[in-house]
């Protein structure tokens, strides 16, 4: 592995309403040792209270997919677009030429739970776009963000996949990408690899040489990012 992320060493950001866990520097977090791996720029874990949440902002020449995994984003943008996002749904916006954009929780009773994905741009300058679709788990590794968007995937400006992964106790998966780097994102439950014991939060990187099996200590859920 040439880099290991641990869940309790990221940057935290708590302004009531607002609960974040920054993997890499953004904001006032600032950390040379972490600034991203390959194009992948931010991995934030947000977590926002009832109906609070982030006013009208912009946004230029970046990929931000957002992944919801409990609760619900009311998202509105300046190219017209106004959709919730349910846990379960995959949202990508390419900020391009420039967007301007909010995102609040949809409930006033219950929190949303979140990851934001920043991935930096193969082209810039494009014209801004939006996609969300919600992707069902159709075997242990499934597709959600793919260069093309083919199959029932989204598409992204970048040569870069993500894909969820979901294994049971015991079960194990061999991860390897056949070039670029490759990297994990534990969301929940815990696994073994390379000698190492990874849980919610955590996250590891290798490189296109490496092959390394991943086995499940209980029900795992986690983002796989196959990075050029």
């Amino acid at each position: 592995m040439k880099y290991i992320r641990r869940a309790n060493e990221r940057g935290t950001v708590d302004l009531g309403w607002l609960h974040s866990q920054h993997s890499f520097s953004f904001g006032h977090y600032y950390d040379p040792k972490h600034m991203g791996v390959s194009t992948l720029r931010v991995i934030n874990e947000d977590k926002v209270q009832p109906g609070m949440g982030f006013d009208t902002h912009g946004h230029r020449d970046m990929e931000i997919i957002s992944v919801v995994l409990s609760g619900a984003l009311k998202h509105k943008d300046s190219r017209g677009n106004e959709f919730v996002v349910k846990a379960g749904d995959v949202q990508r916006m390419s900020a391009g030429s420039g967007i301007m954009h909010s995102e609040y929780n949809a409930s006033t009773e219950e929190a949303a739970h979140f990851l934001q994905i920043w991935i930096q741009p193969k082209f810039r300058g494009i014209t801004p776009s939006y996609e969300q679709l919600s992707i069902a788990q159709k075997e242990v590794v499934t597709p959600l963000v793919t260069p093309t968007g083919g199959e029932g995937t989204l598409s992204i400006n970048q040569d870069a996949k993500l894909s969820r992964v979901v294994l049971e106790q015991g079960q194990k998966l061999d991860l390897e990408v056949a070039s670029g780097t490759g990297y994990l994102h534990i969301i929940s439950g815990s696994a073994d690899a390379a000698e190492e014991t990874f849980s919610s939060g955590d996250a590891f990187a290798i490189d296109a040489q490496e092959t390394v099996t991943l086995r499940a200590r209980e029900h795992l859920v986690a983002l796989w990012f196959e990075l050029a």
